[in-house]
């Protein structure tokens, strides 16, 4: 089932989360213990997210360095289709232009489409570690509209080979919002056009990238409004469980604390205290959201489900 419909006939708040496939080497055993403590909420679905191949330098023994491709967790195909059999809960794998042609974007999607598996949520994706800024795959695209309108092409039948007769797929396209504007975004108002057009080349709802005051949350889903986006945004939170979340959230994903948030955690002597402070301030958050009949809260849990689980005995 297409999460759009999920949201469309959904009577009062949905509850989704996002897990992180394991490392390689790790049994699916791993990612079907942190889904399940969360079964009992009923999810409508569960993002599965994409980690694009890293490079590491070695020397050889000529002493020069030689630079290798490696991907430290497996692909989402594989994993949103024993999730969807175990569960019978759609899964919705991310995908992204950042290391992939077009080409291997095409034949994700059919085997996408052969497992039955007919979300996606169509992301850019981040640099690389050892680039300053994003590169795109010479054959591949270099933003998210691209992405979707190659989507939203093979919905329509378009494939890039035309040697063989191939069916239309049927994909339901998921997008990514900022409350806080995309860093790399002049401001939000440029950001916002961004995100308009990939609505108009088909996305069909946005989840929003985690914030911790739900006041920009609100401000961003009435400027969207503003200017004809009218699709269903749905509100991305994250628990803040560690020490280390208080300097690296807001460094790695350009978002702002509250004031009343951050004295708390300033507060915390360890990691225990904090969990605590983020479990209740999910709580505060979620609340309100639903409150204010959102169309669903969507959790980023990491594959650690403790602290969403608390939460979520407050809410759903």
């Amino acid at each position: 089932m297409k999460v759009i419909e999920h949201l469309n006939q959904a009577k009062s708040t949905l509850f989704s989360f996002e897990i992180l496939p394991p490392l390689k080497g790790k049994s699916i055993q791993s990612i079907f213990d942190g889904i399940d403590p969360l079964m009992e909420f009923k999810p409508k679905f569960i993002n599965v997210t994409y980690h694009r191949e890293e490079y590491v330098y070695k020397e050889r023994e000529n002493g020069l360095l030689e630079k290798s491709a490696i991907r430290k967790r497996p692909g989402t195909v594989g994993i949103c289709a024993a999730i969807m059999n175990k569960y019978q809960i759609d899964a919705v794998p991310h995908l992204i232009c950042g290391g992939f042609s077009r080409e291997e974007t095409e034949n994700a999607l059919i085997d996408l489409q052969f497992l039955g598996i007919d979300n996606v949520l169509a992301l850019r994706g981040d640099s690389i570690k050892t680039e300053s800024t994003f590169r795109p795959h010479p054959d591949g695209h270099a933003y998210a509209v691209d992405l979707i309108n190659q989507v939203q092409g093979m919905n329509q039948g378009n494939y890039m080979s035309e040697d063989y007769q191939l069916e239309p797929t049927d994909f339901c396209i998921g997008a990514a919002g900022y409350p806080e504007k995309h860093f790399e975004s002049m401001n939000l108002q440029t950001d916002l056009q961004y995100l308009k057009a990939k609505v108009d080349a088909g996305a069909s709802y946005i989840v929003t990238q985690m914030f911790f005051d739900n006041q920009k949350y609100f401000d961003f889903v009435d400027a969207c409004r503003a200017i004809g986006i009218n699709v269903p945004i749905i509100p991305g939170l994250k628990p803040i469980k560690t020490l280390q979340h208080a300097s690296f959230l807001p460094k790695f994903f350009h978002i702002d604390f509250p004031e009343e948030l951050s004295k708390e955690i300033v507060k915390c002597k360890d990691n225990k205290a904090v969990e605590q402070v983020g479990v209740e301030w999910g709580i505060h958050q979620s609340k309100e959201l639903k409150a204010k009949k959102v169309p669903c809260i969507h959790y980023y849990t990491m594959s650690k489900s403790s602290s969403v689980k608390a939460i979520a005995k407050e809410i759903f």
